[in-house]
C-alpha cells in the first residue's frame, strides 16, 4: 500500500517504521521544515515548533524499550551507540533490599534513558535509510480527500496548505496532542468522533543539564521523585552525561506557577527536594537557559469506532491523537509507539480491507491501552482533590473514615517501604510503572498486597522516612523567597 503518515513525532516514527517494514512505500509529512540533525547535541537544538514538549523530560519505559530490543534491534543498537543508557530493575539498589537474586524474567524490566529529541533522531535516521519511507519535510496536511461514494468517508489522501492533494491508500493520523483529525473528519461527513476529556490538574517545568567533566551521576538507591501533594517532581536521567528535572504545580496555584518559571527559583526549589538535590550540588551544569513550562494538559481519549463502525475508513489516528495522558506519568512516548505497533499488526492481519483494519485496532487499543488511559485519570482525580485541600488550607488526610485516605496510608506506609526492601514487591511496582502488567495487578495481586499490607502494620516500629522535601507550600516558599 501507499500510506501517509501526517506528523513525524514518536507516534509517525513508529507507525513509518512498522509498515516500511512490511514492504508499504510510506510518505511521511511533517510541518517543520528543518535540517536533520547530525548529532544528538544538535538533535538537542532541533527546531521542533510542532511539538514543543520535545524540551520537556521524558522516559521510555522497559514495554518500549522491549518494543525496540525485540523488533528493531539495529535502531536499539544505534541508540546505545548514541550515548542512550539502559536502567535496569536492579541497578541501584537500596541497602535495605535483602535476598534480590536475578530471575529470567528480569531481562525484561529495562528502561531506556535518553533525550525524547536524540530518541526521535535516530529513530527518524532509520526511517531515512529504510529507503521505503520518504520524508516531505515542510508539507503541512490541512485536510483529508474523500472518495465521492455514499455512507460514512472514505480517505483516499490528504490536502495540502499549498491547494494541492496527494492519494494514498491509507492516511495515518500521528499529528499529536494538537491534531484537529476530528474537524478534519466533520469536513467529509463523519459521524462526530466520541471525545473524553480530563484536566490533568498540574502545570509541567523541565529544565535540563549535563554533567561537569568529570562528575558522575549520584547513585540512584533512593527516590527518583516525589510527590508533596502541592507540588510534584522528578529527575530523569538522558543520552551522552545529560538530565533533566521536572516540577510540577497544581493549575490553582498562581503564586508557585508564577515563581517556577524563573531559572534561579527552579534551581532553589530543586536543592530543596530529596530526590533532585544530590543531582544539583554542583556536579550539573544547565543546558537551557530557560525553564520550558507546558500548561493546558489534558487526559483526553478519543473513540474513532463509533456504534459499531469506524467515523472513516482510510485514516487511522495514533499516539496523541487518540489518547493524551499527564506526562508525569512517562507513558505518553511509550503508548504512543504502542499504538502505531497495534496499527500495524491490524494492517498486517487484514491488508486492505480498511474497515476490518479499523476495527481490530480498536479493538486492541480498548484491550490493552484503554485501561491505562482510566487509571491515569482515576489517579489525578486523587491529586488534585489532595493539592485542592492543601492549597486551601486543609488537611487532604482528616476523614478518616474516607477510604481514600486509608488508601494513601498504605501507599506511603506500606508499598514505598517495601519496595526497598522486598523484590517482589519491587518487581510488581517496576512491571506496573513500566506498562508490563494490567494497571490493576499491582493492587489485586494477592502476595503483593500481603506484602505490602505487612510493611504497612510494621509503620511504627521503624525510623521515619526522611522527608521528600518541605513540609508544606508555606515552608517551601519560606525556603525560595527572592
Amino acid at each position: 500500500m501507499r500510506v501517509a503518515v501526517v506528523g513525524g513525532g514518536v507516534a509517525g516514527l513508529g507507525s513509518a517504521l512498522a509498515l516500511a517494514r512490511q514492504g508499504h512505500q510510506v510518505s511521511v509529512f511533517e510541518r517543520d521544515d528543518t535540517p536533520m540533525p547530525s548529532s544528538a547535541d544538535e538533535a538537542f537544538a532541533w527546531d521542533r515548533r510542532g511539538a514543543p514538549q520535545v524540551r520537556h523530560s521524558h522516559a521510555f519505559l522497559a514495554r518500549l524499550r522491549n518494543m525496540l530490543a525485540t523488533s528493531y534491534p539495529d535502531i536499539h543498537a544505534a541508540l546505545l551507540a548514541e550515548g542512550a543508557t539502559e536502567m535496569r530493575v536492579d541497578d541501584d539498589l537500596p541497602p535495605t533490599m535483602v535476598g534480590f537474586e536475578r530471575e529470567p524474567g528480569d531481562d525484561e524490566l529495562v528502561m531506556l534513558a535518553c533525550r525524547r529529541t536524540t530518541f526521535e533522531w535516530v529513530l527518524r535516521r532509520a526511517a531515512i535509510a529504510d529507503g521505503r519511507v520518504a520524508f516531505r519535510t515542510g508539507e503541512p496536511v490541512v485536510g483529508l480527500v474523500a472518495a465521492d461514494e455514499p455512507g460514512r468517508p472514505h480517505v483516499v489522501g490528504v490536502r495540502l496548505a499549498d491547494g494541492s492533494t496527494s492519494a494514498f491508500d491509507l492516511v495515518i493520523a500521528a499529528n499529536g496532542r494538537r491534531s484537529v483529525l476530528p474537524d478534519w473528519l466533520a469536513e467529509l461527513g463523519a459521524p462526530p468522533v466520541h471525545e473524553q476529556v480530563e484536566d490533568t490538574g498540574i502545570v509541567y517545568y523541565s529544565r535540563f543539564y549535563r554533567l561537569r567533566p568529570g562528575c558522575e551521576a549520584p547513585p540512584r538507591t533512593g527516590p527518583i521523585g516525589g510527590d508533596l501533594g502541592y507540588l510534584k517532581y522528578g529527575v530523569f536521567v538522558g543520552d551522552n552525561d545529560t538530565f533533566s528535572i521536572t516540577l510540577a504545580t497544581p493549575v490553582d496555584d498562581d503564586q508557585l506557577r508564577k515563581l517556577l518559571a524563573d531559572p534561579v527559583v527552579f534551581d532553589t526549589t530543586a536543592r530543596h527536594l530529596a530526590a533532585t538535590a544530590p543531582w544539583l550540588d554542583g556536579r550539573g551544569e544547565p543546558l537551557t537557559d530557560e525553564v520550558h513550562v507546558m500548561a493546558g494538559l489534558l487526559n483526553r481519549w478519543r473513540d474513532h469506532v463509533v456504534d459499531g463502525e469506524p467515523v472513516a475508513t482510510g485514516v487511522i489516528p495514533v499516539g496523541d491523537v487518540v489518547l493524551c495522558t499527564n506526562p508525569l506519568y512517562g507513558r505518553g512516548c511509550s503508548t504512543a509507539f504502542w499504538s502505531a505497533h497495534l496499527m500495524a499488526d491490524a494492517v498486517a492481519a487484514f491488508g486492505d480491507d480498511l474497515r476490518e483494519v479499523a476495527l481490530a485496532y480498536d479493538a486492541s487499543l480498548r484491550a490493552e491501552i484503554l485501561p491505562w488511559y482510566q487509571a491515569g485519570v482515576a489517579q489525578d482525580a486523587e491529586a488534585r482533590r489532595v493539592a485542592a485541600a492543601l492549597l486551601a488550607g486543609e488537611d487532604p488526610d482528616a476523614d478518616t473514615s474516607d477510604p481514600r485516605t486509608f488508601m494513601r496510608a498504605v501507599l506511603r506506609d506500606g508499598l514505598l517501604p517495601a519496595m526497598r526492601t522486598d523484590p517482589v514487591v519491587l518487581r510488581a511496582f517496576f512491571r506496573s510503572l513500566n506498562l508490563l502488567s494490567r494497571p490493576d495487578e499491582l493492587a489485586t495481586d494477592p502476595d503483593v498486597g500481603a506484602r505490602v499490607l505487612a510493611a504497612w502494620q510494621t509503620r511504627d516500629q521503624r525510623p521515619a522516612d526522611p522527608p521528600l522535601g518541605p513540609a508544606s507550600r508555606a515552608d517551601l516558599l519560606d525556603l525560595i523567597a527572592v
